[in-house]
């Protein structure tokens, strides 16, 4: 209180307005006076080291906060195991490598603990350099009488910077900024190169070379002439004509199936709380019935009374049952002739696809965008239509948007620093707060401690969110692309706001009042500016906020160990258990590994450092506190993203050039502000000045080199592809592994294939759901999966009851169209290979399952999903190779070949006698099935071998001619309505035999895309390679150098 009365006193012959301005001038004035660097560091490190021995005593205890990724991961993927002893979590970060953790948690964890090891090291090096130099030269050189007379409280603070070192002892600070420049841009280089051979080490890696993305480009912009899957060919010959032969798939118009499903989940979310509610207690049900107001988006909304609510139960259940009905009509309207301005291409080899992306990184051709394509569930699906010029309108009014925005955020950042952060300022300009202030001192101190630091939290929570959504809205392609941008905006944001403004702010501020006061006594305002000498104002500012900085970055060290407690997610998690009435699916997802903020994080970091390496050459010691920041950080964020966090989509590590930017940046900073020492307390002459003037070009021809040397073997494999000589027997190896990839499947939207969720009810609510619920939905996740399951009752099958599970005969309990969810599985681990639950927890590789979104096809169906499908297998018969009147006829001995046209075989229906070069390629010579023989390009029946007959899919004939024409012996298969799940709608089968090449008995994700050339074998023993052998040869070399 002493603080407060002495600056209450020392203003009370001003008016609020007065006050006011005083306080913008200097914001942190009096929180300078309160704060101490080592009461900052000693509160640090002793509530952080708290926070870490709790943690250690509670760790063993408590695996599904601190370590579900020991639970959840697969074999390959699982962390080291830890001990039950206090300590027993340290050992395991000392031991795992950088090569384990690639393997571990991926490219993008490992990078970012590259990146805050390189951040610890330069600090580390950068405490000695300035340390050892820069401080004592500063106190040895202060001016005396400057010292002598420098009033502030804590004066050994400012003795330690150059705010009153002069002349010649600058030279030592010339010294320390080429120094610590050629520091800094030697770990930058270092960690550039190690980055490279990381990427290159991961282009190599079982995993990627298995993979389809990395073989298969994207499209976009393509132009509506080039709108088919011949189309997509024509642009890429365009640019390569040499390159070998594509599998394609142009994109389909899924109408509104996005929206309906998006409407579906959030209605069975909606439905699940309102019975969790309901049945919180199954013996004590409410007398009253929950209600709900009708959706704004259901085509009956105008039908109901206006502001009536109705049965929250039945009308939810009713509105599920339309939007199943609705997506299944939907998707089965879905053809070939929607097509939109994208699609994608596979190639058998990966060097190839690297090579064209390569050569057409800096080509249109015909308008078109071609690119290495990213991962299925990295795609933004509702932005791939946008075209180029919606695109960058998009992108203009995004930033424009931001730009507002970091402007307007100038005011309330100024306000929160003044009053805030010191609520003792409030009651300098508002007379009654004052008075409280100071009849309640406790009070209003707690207060002061939890409502400055919760508020600035909230907005660093908030911000990474918004810029997220506006980032969204810009029409980024790409989840990681996404990201990418939004660390970049986040990252001028910061700088802007709470680097810029808050230090420069103040001087800025006095300067144009100054100028003000000079111009009205002279009328000569170029005159006061001169004399004002706005620089020394700046560097007079700087020098007086730095240990503002100082202290701040020491308090960075409390947010490392909230991490590593999870105290926010055990808190929340707490506070939903015991207050509010979880869903079954809310608490699965509780215990589900949570995602890695990177783009917060990498903020921060970047963030921290700029702070560090701007005010190095000010305040020397904001550089041990950024040194022991990132030295504790290392070693926690280790831990949690070795143990605790997932990536949620995986990049592949290409944040780095992100990092490395603003960080280049960051040090582009600090050579101006060196610059700004030396100017202001250098000679007359300012040789100082120009000693240090060649920097920043230094650093932009650094960044040149980088770019140069490493960019292109960062983002591809190759940049040149030589077609080796090779002899293909049989089926083209190329074509076949083409015929595999199901490419319009895996990179088809997945509003096509996407399971419909069903609602969860707790086992324990099981008895009473049947006398509250009036209704009946599809059984969900029942046995079969038919469609007379699937479409909510609505069916020309007859509808029985479900029996119990291995019981035969006995009727199950469970309400159809319920999922009955006891209290020993509400886990993550049994829920989390379905796409509902492992889409935003690291589902697919982290858990053994290649793809969790794509049910019915190669790469799902040996996950067993279990949840309910909605379209037939095979991408609504999008992908070549599976037309329902093939141009040719098919006979147990083997395919034969149709009358060729134009001269040139089609290698989407068996093998070429001889294969032409690229340049001459057969796909110009088939039909245009976007535009013409509709009725054969539609969308297929869903056709599949039977298990009775699936057991020799090569030897036997034509199965699908045999079923549809009633002459084979085996069972007909009846060419029923569409629909999906392992036996589809009406329980029909979905695998089409004749043009599936993976044995019945193969798990299909284990496919091997680069095996030899295998011959096909018959019934007895004899291959089928006879006809269609080819050889290849070739020496085509084309791409970058």
């Amino acid at each position: 209180m002493e603080a407060v009365r002495h600056v209450i006193s020392s203003r009370e012959g001003k008016n609020a307005g007065e006050i006011l301005l005083d306080l913008l001038a200097n914001p942190f004035g009096s929180q300078l006076q309160q704060n101490s660097v080592f009461a900052a560091l000693g509160s640090s490190l002793g509530i952080t080291a708290a926070i870490a021995i709790c943690f250690s005593f509670l760790r063993p205890y408590n695996s599904v906060v601190y370590a579900p990724k020991l639970k959840h991961a697969d074999e390959k993927h699982a962390p080291p195991r830890l001990g039950k002893g206090v300590f027993a979590w340290v050992s395991p970060l000392w031991s795992t490598s950088e090569k384990e953790m690639v393997d571990l948690v991926g490219m993008d964890a490992t990078i970012f603990l590259r990146f805050t090891r390189m951040c610890r090291n330069i600090f580390v090096v950068l405490t000695i350099l300035y340390c050892s130099i820069l401080i004592p030269i500063n106190w040895k050189y202060t001016d005396a009488y400057t010292a002598a007379n420098d009033k502030d409280k804590d004066a050994w603070l400012y003795r330690i910077t150059p705010r009153n070192v002069w002349a010649d002892a600058h030279w030592a600070t010339v010294v320390v900024a080429w120094v610590s420049t050629t520091v800094v841009c030697v770990f930058l280089w270092l960690n550039y190169r190690k980055v490279t051979q990381l990427r290159r080490d991961y282009y190599n890696s079982e995993e990627y070379q298995r993979s389809l993305h990395g073989r298969t480009l994207m499209v976009t912009d393509i132009p509506k002439k080039f709108s088919s899957d011949e189309g997509i060919a024509r642009i890429i010959d365009g640019v390569v004509p040499s390159s070998s032969f594509s599998r394609t798939a142009i994109a389909r118009d899924v109408k509104i199936l996005p929206e309906l499903i998006e409407q579906h989940g959030k209605t069975v979310r909606k439905l699940e709380k309102v019975l969790a509610k309901y049945l919180k207690d199954p013996q004590n049900l409410p007398p009253v019935r929950p209600t709900c107001l009708p959706s704004k988006k259901d085509p009956s909304w105008a039908s109901y009374p206006k502001g009536q609510k109705l049965d929250a139960i039945d009308y939810l259940t009713q509105r599920i049952k339309s939007l199943e009905l609705e997506i299944k009509e939907v998707r089965q309207r879905i053809d070939k002739r929607g097509s939109m301005p994208y699609g994608f291409a596979s190639y058998s080899e990966i060097s190839e696809a690297h090579a064209i992306a390569y050569t057409c990184r800096k080509k249109r051709p015909h308008g078109a965008i071609i690119r290495l394509a990213p991962r299925p569930n990295d795609i933004i699906w509702e932005n791939m239509p946008l075209s180029s010029g919606v695109r960058s309108t998009k992108r203009w009014w995004n930033n424009l948007w931001i730009t507002i925005l970091t402007f307007l955020w100038i005011v309330p950042n100024a306000f929160i620093a003044i009053f805030v952060v010191n609520l003792s300022n409030i009651g300098n300009v508002w007379p009654a707060f004052k008075i409280s202030l100071a009849a309640n001192p406790g009070f209003w101190s707690l207060v002061q401690g939890i409502a400055s630091p919760a508020l600035i939290s909230l907005v660093y929570l908030l911000l990474p969110i918004i810029f997220r959504r506006m980032s969204m809205n810009g029409g980024d392609q790409t989840k990681t692309g996404r990201e990418r941008h939004v660390v970049a905006k986040l990252y001028a944001f910061f700088v802007f706001n709470n680097l810029f403004v808050t230090s420069v702010f103040g001087a800025l501020w006095t300067f144009v009042s100054k100028v003000i006061n000079i111009t009205g006594e002279t009328g000569d305002a170029w005159k006061a500016i001169y004399e004002v000498d706005v620089g020394a104002t700046v560097f007079a500012a700087l020098c007086q906020v730095s240990p503002f900085w100082v202290a701040w970055l020491l308090q960075r060290q409390l947010g490392a160990a909230v991490d590593l407690a999870q105290l926010w997610t055990l808190l929340y998690s707490s506070i939903i258990r015991k207050f509010s009435s979880p869903t079954p699916r809310e608490l699965i997802e509780l215990t589900a590994p949570p995602p890695f903020d990177y783009a917060s994080y990498y903020n921060y970091f970047l963030f921290y450092s700029t702070v560090a390496l701007c005010y190095g050459p000010i305040q020397p010691l904001v550089l041990p506190a950024a040194a022991l920041y990132f030295c504790i950080d290392v070693a926690l964020k280790k831990y949690l993203l070795l143990y605790i966090f997932i990536t949620k989509t995986e990049s592949g590590g290409m944040f780095w050039r992100v990092l490395f930017n603003r960080f280049l940046f960051g040090s582009f900073m600090a050579t101006l502000v060196f610059f700004l020492v030396t100017w202001v307390r250098g000679d007359g002459r300012h040789y100082h000045a120009y000693a240090v003037a060649p920097l920043p070009v230094l650093l932009v021809i650094f960044k040149i080199i980088c770019k140069v040397s490493f960019d292109d073997k960062i983002e591809y494999q190759s940049t040149r592809f030589t077609r080796q000589q090779q002899v293909e027997t049989g089926l083209n190896v190329k074509e076949q592994s083409m015929r595999n990839d199901r490419l319009a499947a895996r990179f088809g939207h997945p509003a096509l294939y996407k399971p419909l969720i069903t609602p969860m009810v707790h086992a324990k609510a099981q008895n009473v759901l049947a006398s509250v619920y009036h209704g009946r939905l599809s059984d969900g996740r029942g046995a079969g999966g038919g469609d007379e399951m699937s479409v909510s009752g609505y069916s020309d099958t007859i509808a029985m009851d479900a029996m119990l599970s291995g019981k035969a005969g006995k009727v199950s309990p469970t309400l159809p169209g319920f999922e009955v969810v006891p209290e020993s599985r509400l886990d993550f681990e049994f829920y989390k290979n379905r796409g509902e639950f492992g889409e935003d927890h690291g589902g697919g590789n982290l858990y053994g399952a290649a793809e969790i979104d794509r049910p019915d096809t190669p790469s799902t169906f040996a996950g067993k999903s279990d949840s309910r499908p909605g379209t037939p297998q095979g991408g609504m018969g999008f992908g070549h190779g599976r037309r329902m009147n093939a141009p040719y006829a098919e006979s147990s001995s083997g395919p034969s070949y149709p009358p060729q046209q134009g001269g040139y075989p089609s290698p989407s229906y068996g093998p070429p006698t001889d294969v032409p070069p690229r340049s001459r390629t057969p796909l110009y010579n088939l039909g245009n099935d976007s535009g013409t023989n509709l009725m054969v390009g539609a969308a297929l029946m869903p056709v599949s071998s039977t298990p009775e007959y699936a057991n020799s899919p090569y030897s036997q004939g034509s199965t699908r001619d045999r079923a549809y024409d009633g002459t084979s012996g085996g069972p007909t298969i009846p060419p029923g309505i569409l629909g999906g799940g392992p036996r589809g709608y009406g329980n029909l089968p979905q695998a089409d035999t004749d043009y599936v090449q993976t044995p019945p008995n193969q798990d299909p994700t284990q496919y091997d895309y680069f095996r030899g050339p295998r011959r096909r074998e018959h019934r007895d023993g004899s291959s089928g390679g006879g006809i269609g052998s080819a050889t290849r040869s070739g020496g085509h070399v084309w791409g970058g150098n």
